[in-house]
């Protein structure tokens, strides 16, 4: 895949993986538009950007998918075109089952979920129309293993792959590739700002999250499988990748292991 001049647009682009993977992109020239809640802190990333005038900011909220038509259109006007859209947005969770509220797991698939879909079908006639597009999408590895304290996480998760492995199947002959990137533990503020049974961020790190993969080295990673095109890819520590294995191919052992897994 040819990046340079690539309108990139990525959503969950103030901190964390997003942040990281704009500053890799814009070294190799390519056009950008910054998306998440904090307008504020999108201007601090562009300002970190290789070419700051190649970077537009589009503030949105996720869970306000019923206003993600009008963002695209908006997206769309900055460059005339958008050719990859990194579906990157999104919270975390950190609570047992039985003590999640219901207008938790509402929220998580809202944000999570519902809010990328509804991102990813407002781009979706454009990329038809140009007769090209790549939805990248940052998953996890509990988008293929569910582990303790992150039941509805991990089903939001779960349900991406289900809706993006489907889109890809319908869109094949409309050149419309899409890359699922699944992350172990990388060190960001994910673990602080997940949501506690009662809505509450947790505000803190956890261990695993804090001796995660560098944000940076990540992008540098996600970036190699988004030019490659890969459909999925995991991005994690050789215990994690070992445990998707292990799922597919002995599900009653990796019940076992995950009951013994410090997940904090």
């Amino acid at each position: 895949m040819k990046l340079e001049k690539s309108v990139f647009w990525i959503t969950g682009a103030s901190s964390g993986i997003g942040k990281s993977l704009a500053i890799e992109l814009s070294k190799h020239n390519v056009e950008l538009i910054l998306s998440s809640r904090n307008e504020e802190k999108l201007k601090e990333v562009q300002q970190l950007c290789a070419y700051p005038n190649s970077v537009k900011i589009l503030p949105l909220d996720l869970e306000n998918y019923s206003s993600l038509e009008g963002k695209t259109r908006e997206a769309i006007s900055f460059f005339g075109h958008v050719d990859v859209l990194v579906n990157n947005g999104g919270i975390s969770q950190r609570s047992l089952v039985k003590d999640t509220s219901i207008e938790v797991d509402k929220r998580l698939m809202d944000i999570n979920y519902l809010g990328t879909v509804a991102l990813t079908k407002a781009l979706l006639p454009h990329f038809i129309a140009q007769k090209s597009g790549h939805y990248v999408v940052t998953t996890s590895i509990v988008g293929k293993i569910g582990t303790p304290l992150r039941s509805t996480y991990a089903a939001t998760k779960h349900a991406l792959h289900g809706f993006f492995d489907s889109l890809r199947a319908e869109h094949f002959k409309d050149n419309i590739a899409v890359t699922l990137v699944c992350p172990g533990f990388v060190t960001t503020n994910v673990s602080k700002n997940a949501l506690t049974g009662d809505g509450s961020p947790q505000n803190s790190m956890d261990k695993a999250t804090q001796n995660g993969i560098d944000p940076d080295r990540f992008a540098k990673l996600m970036l190699k499988a988004i030019k490659q095109k890969k459909e999925e890819v995991y991005i994690a520590g050789a215990k994690e990748k070992l445990g998707v294995y292990v799922k597919r191919f002995f599900p009653k052992l990796l019940s076992i292991m995950i009951r013994k897994l410090s997940v904090t």
